[in-house]
């Protein structure tokens, strides 16, 4: 896998053109050095790149030992300088034509900032305006634009160069500088770099936490597999704390990566630096340089693995179930000066929607709010807090052709620029939902409410559940038939008012949790909600599973395989189906018997 090396340039080219170095946002230009420290839009550097990049292809295009062109490092970061000012302002103009239609997406009425023309918009700053929530959002989506039109470029000086070979990019954990969806339509294969920070706390919500990334980077491009880029074989050497992988864990992480729709697991690095930055990161050939050392030994064994998992190659996971995890919505809501503006918990509540689902076995997609939902039995949109244009639409169509729905507190409340929908929220989707919300309560750290199942409710829940942070005030719609409250607050002034509701709507079912709540609800919602035939979920396990336990599934023709994984202390098997049972073979297992080992993958083949 060839990269091109446009993540860091030569201190010859820094010096002859300044320019390639990036600004500030307070109009800084920085001097020469680390990485990613280049103008996206400086002509000079698109230029000198072409070049290098052209003759990399010249010579190695169509080399057979090249498979895959990797396109930079790690693409990310911003620029300030006026050629990026103008660029972001020829951007806006081409997005609003005029300069009255930016004005009134953005609201600049308010505080007296208005424009009289394109010129006069600069990018955000601390030093000047961030109070323009539309202006924000905009210089985010040009930093985005900005950065896969230069990933294009490099693209093109490729194929121009003659090689056709497929390209990728690697992306980074939960990084929120681009918005990476917008990326995928440019390359062939998706990869990232994954660095867990292992052996602190319990495995299992660690492994949890990257299945979700995992998840999150295979489902840019459906249907193919994606490819990590980089882990490490041992301690890295830039987090708080260089923790050892201890034994079997490579192997396991690994794995797991390839349960989750990968077909390579690849570390960096191969060998171990002398010095600079990186002299201390994990490789497979320490500053020793034998091959007679643990790390080697657990490459060794993680490579003896994935070659006995060759045929697994080329599979691909089918989702019954998505989360919307949307990049822009993030943006807005951090942006939102809203009811808390210290500790929104967003990613923490996706994250408990995705536990639930997974604890039940199911494969779940990790997608934006532009995605095809059509495919799916269960959707859920946990803080929707921004619905762009044609989102409502598509729940509202989702829902009655029979679709689950699940959306959270806190959704439905702005459009694309930030701006407030008026008329009632969530905006589109009262109808479906079957209430209309009033109010959102923004409690303090360390107060709580707790939620209290109705008698009889249809789900079957019987525990009360604690909640915090936020709780949304509704009011049901009157003329709603289908219409349910399944819980209500348990304390405050709006004690007794709906916390979980459920309508029908056309020929499915649309679910509202409106507070905060804890962990444990999301397990007992989705147990309860596979229970129910009209939910058409089906997966491989008859039980919850343990929380140490991880199940995932890929598909390749008429053959299944199941990935079972222990990322804790229990012995217990799973509960498979009948079919799991009787139908299917071992493909690969760590160990022997019929316990489940700590740290052990098993992986069931059924034809």
């Amino acid at each position: 896998i060839l990269a091109t090396p446009s993540g860091a340039r030569p201190k010859w080219l820094a010096d002859q053109y300044p320019e390639v170095l990036r600004m500030t946002e307070d109009r800084r230009r920085n001097l020469f050095g680390e990485r990613h420290n280049h103008c996206y839009t400086s002509m000079v550097y698109r230029d000198k790149v072409k070049a290098i990049d052209t003759e990399l292809a010249k010579r190695f295009g169509n080399h057979p030992a090249v498979i895959l062109w990797h396109i930079s490092n790690e693409l990310g970061g911003s620029c300030f300088c006026p050629q990026c000012q103008k660029k972001f302002q020829e951007w806006l103009k081409n997005k609003y034509k005029t300069i009255d239609e930016l004005n009134e997406q953005w609201d600049t009425a308010f505080w007296s900032h208005r424009y009289q023309r394109f010129e006069q918009v600069e990018a955000p700053s601390s030093l000047g305006e961030r109070g323009l929530h539309g202006l924000v959002l905009d210089w985010k989506r040009f930093v985005t634009a900005q950065t896969v039109d230069f990933m294009n470029t490099e693209i093109q000086a490729l194929r121009d160069a003659g090689s056709s070979k497929p390209v990728t990019t690697n992306m980074m954990y939960e990084y929120k500088g681009l918005d990476y969806p917008k990326l995928a339509d440019s390359l062939d294969v998706i990869s990232w770099d994954t660095y867990p920070v292992w052996h602190k706390g319990k495995e299992a919500k660690i492994a949890e936490d990257t299945a979700m990334q995992h998840d999150y980077f295979r489902s840019m491009i459906p249907g193919r597999p994606f490819l990590l880029m980089e882990s490490s074989p041992s301690a890295t050497n830039w987090q708080a704390v260089s923790k050892l992988r201890r034994p079997g864990m490579v192997k396991l992480a690994a794995l797991h990566t390839i349960a989750h729709g990968s077909d390579a697991s690849l570390f960096f690095q191969m060998r171990q630096a002398r010095g600079s930055m990186e002299k201390f990161h994990g490789a497979v050939i320490d500053h020793y340089g034998g091959s007679d050392t643990r790390v080697f030994e657990e490459v060794t064994e993680t490579g003896k693995a994935l070659d006995a998992l060759s045929e697994v190659a080329g599979s691909v996971t089918r989702s019954q179930a998505a989360i919307i995890c949307d990049t822009e919505n993030y943006w807005a809501a951090k942006e939102a000066k809203g009811p808390r503006n210290q500790g929104l918990y967003q990613k923490e509540t996706q994250m408990k929607c995705y536990h639930g689902m997974r604890r039940m076995g199911m494969d779940v997609d990790i997608i934006s709010m532009d995605a095809d939902i059509s495919s799916y039995k269960l959707v859920a949109a946990p803080m929707a807090y921004m619905f762009r244009e044609g989102f409502a639409e598509r729940i509202t169509e989702f829902v009655r052709l029979g679709g689950t729905f699940l959306l959270t507190y806190w959704s439905g409340v702005v459009n694309a620029n930030d701006l407030c929908y008026l008329g009632g929220r969530p905006y589109g989707l009262t109808e479906v939902m079957g209430f209309l919300s009033t109010e959102i309560d923004g409690l303090y750290d360390g107060e709580e409410n707790g939620i209290i199942p109705c008698d009889g409710n249809t789900l079957g829940l019987k525990r009360n559940y604690r909640c915090n942070h936020l709780c949304e005030l509704t009011k049901p719609l009157s003329h709603q038939s289908g219409f349910e409250v399944l819980g209500s607050y348990e304390t405050d002034f709006y004690a007794g008012l709906p916390a979980v509701t459920c309508n029908t709507y056309g020929k499915g079912k649309a679910y509202a949790l409106l507070a905060d709540a804890e962990e444990a609800f999301y397990e007992d919602f989705f147990e309860a909600l596979l229970q129910l035939p009209e939910s058409g979920l089906h997966t491989p396990i008859e039980t919850p599973l343990p929380p140490e336990i991880e199940i995932s599934c890929r598909e390749k023709g008429d053959t299944q395989y199941l990935f079972i994984q222990n990322f804790g202390e229990t012995t217990s098997f799973p509960l498979l189906r009948k079919e799991w049972n009787e139908d299917s073979e071992i493909l690969y297992r760590d160990g022997s018997g019929d316990r489940l080992e700590k740290w052990e993958t098993v992986v069931r083949k059924r034809v």
